[in-house]
């Protein structure tokens, strides 16, 4: 695939700054079907034919229930990986926005939908759920964070839910949204459109088109916010010196 050396780069950097994983680990990729989770799938995929730590990878999709949402694109690129897949029927569609109708569904959308990825993949014996949280995301996180709920705090590179014994790792966390975007499209990957109502009417979006705005004057931004992150120490991020993003980031977009 085109450019996967850089999407390795970013990946590997991580994986290794935070000890994401051990021998033996059973991965589950947490596949949404966008151009995050997809582009993980492939630099896990490409990863496990030479990490030094020997894993097994599968992919699991969580279905919300959404009518004519097609998944076997998905299917076929688990397939030519050598991937396990796996869809998970649910109606949590129809429980947020016909049974409850909330005006702002995200937030609950999001804990039922990590509900059913972690069950599920306990179910079948896996250790691990990765998930495709990029650099842009992290700094957003924080962002949304210190705007709208008043603390410092973030997702945590790596973390251990005791009440599953799952522990949830973010491979990409180093790896900006631009690249995410420029490998999804050289490469074709099968992203399937979100039928999501409230998809690009959020908070998350919101933020996005502030940091963009603010990047335009102050170039480097989103990696100064990202170094003071890791430097503070903000819910187990440790700073590991500068990333070598930081060292030719071009916030074009």
């Amino acid at each position: 695939m085109e450019n996967m050396k850089r999407i390795l780069s970013y990946a590997r950097r991580a994986i290794d700054d935070y000890e994401m994983i051990k021998e033996g680990d059973k991965i589950a990729i947490g596949v949404s079907a966008g151009k995050d989770s997809l582009t993980l799938l492939a630099a896990m995929a490409e990863l496990r034919r030479f990490y030094p730590r020997s894993f097994s990878l599968c992919a699991i999709t969580v279905d919300m229930g959404f009518a004519g949402v097609d998944f076997s694109p998905i299917a076929d690129m688990c397939r030519e990986l050598d991937v396990e897949y796996h869809v998970v029927k649910t109606e949590i569609s129809k429980v947020i926005f016909d049974v409850r109708k909330e005006k702002n569904p995200c937030s609950l959308c999001a804990k039922m939908r990590r509900g059913a990825l972690y069950g599920y993949a306990r179910d079948i014996g896996c250790n691990t759920v990765a998930l495709g949280h990029h650099f842009d995301d992290v700094v957003e996180t924080f962002m949304l964070n210190l705007f709208y709920e008043g603390r410092l705090g973030c997702f945590q590179p790596v973390t251990y839910l005791s009440n599953t014994g799952i522990t949830l790792i973010r491979p990409m966390i180093y790896m900006p949204e631009k690249d995410v975007r420029y490998f999804a499209s050289k490469n074709s990957l099968p992203v399937v459109k979100s039928p999501c109502p409230a998809d690009g009417n959020t908070q998350r979006e919101e933020m996005k088109q502030l940091l963009h705005s603010l990047e335009k004057q102050n170039k480097g931004l989103r990696y100064r916010i990202f170094g003071a992150l890791q430097r503070g120490e903000i819910d187990g991020f440790r700073e590991f010196g500068r990333m070598e993003a930081m060292k030719n980031y071009d916030c074009e977009e």
